[in-house]
């Protein structure tokens, strides 16, 4: 794919220049209507052109995202939405990758491809909608749900603790971790712009309410009145222990905005395998060299 087109001012862009002609299926009053219209906002802020973005999701209610957007949409296998992003941001560094999926894609059978995704450090945004629930499958416990919950899957309450998906991240080394709801649409998009233009792999969890299975306690209405903004607390972002100390609250609070954000971001791998590619082959290197190299 050609990436030379200059990308329009960004006064140009609107936030309905990405939104598809495709209409969301969710049930009404499903946060994840939120979340899609956050990302338009977010992606008129930033000002690329939809055809520079690459949108890349796995299985489940939130993984639809890419198909209401007129960016390129990947509606992957469950679980492996980060190997595929990764690829695709590897083989197209100029490319805008961002990356949707659920709690239960990202941390059952995908849980293993975060870690990995953080550690190579790959320009990416991955937004996570974290309902404590299965959707899409009828309302099983998924790794978020608290101990206790009665689901179709645990119909005497689950006996698993919860993982803690902001701590996990933050654990793993993430250099920018946030979080929000779309009870505040205004805080959510900005998080979602700041993790796109973020250098590095950004990770933002939303608590995306499920209307058909979720708790009354985990409502929108619920999300507003319990909601506590990090900025308005005198958070340090920059204070990666005292992110890991807020995070430890998952569940019991609900902190919005940034928990972490490095305030020196380590070389990201496209810039690394680009160096080393120059290294390699530098431009002194005559091209009949280099297809001589590449023919053995």
């Amino acid at each position: 794919m050609s990436t030379t087109t200059t990308p329009r001012p960004v006064e140009e862009y609107k936030a309905r220049d990405y939104k598809s002609e495709l209409k969301p299926i969710w049930c009404p009053g499903c946060g994840d209507f939120g979340v899609v219209q956050a990302i338009y906002r977010a992606l008129a802020e930033v000002g690329r052109p939809p055809h520079e973005i690459a949108f890349v999701s796995g299985i489940g209610c939130s993984s639809r995202i890419p198909g209401y957007t007129t960016a390129y949409g990947f509606n992957s296998i469950h679980g492996r939405a980060l190997p595929i992003a990764q690829g695709i941001k590897l083989a197209n560094q100029d490319l805008l990758v961002l990356v949707a999926g659920g709690d239960g894609d990202a941390f059952a059978i995908g849980g293993g491809h975060v870690s990995h995704a953080v550690r190579r450090n790959i320009d990416l945004t991955y937004i996570v909608m974290d309902n404590q629930i299965y959707g899409l499958t009828k309302g099983q416990a998924s790794p978020t749900s608290p101990r206790g919950l009665r689901t179709s899957s645990s119909a005497l309450g689950s006996l698993e603790d919860p993982m803690n998906p902001v701590l996990m991240v933050l654990s793993y080394g993430a250099s920018y971790v946030a979080q929000g709801t779309p009870a505040d649409m205004k805080g959510l998009a900005e998080v979602i712009e700041e993790g796109i233009r973020f250098p590095g792999f950004a990770f933002i969890n939303v608590q995306s309410p499920c209307v058909t299975y979720g708790r009354e306690e985990r409502s929108l209405k619920a999300h507003k009145a319990m909601r506590e903004a990090l900025p308005e607390l005198g958070h340090d972002p920059s204070d990666r222990m005292k992110a890991m100390a807020l995070a430890s609250e998952y569940g019991e609070k609900l902190y919005t905005g940034v928990f972490y954000r490095n305030p020196e971001p380590p070389p990201t791998y496209g810039r690394a395998t680009k160096a080393r590619q120059d290294e390699m082959m530098p431009d002194a290197v005559p091209r009949d060299r280099i297809l001589e190299i590449f023919s053995k």
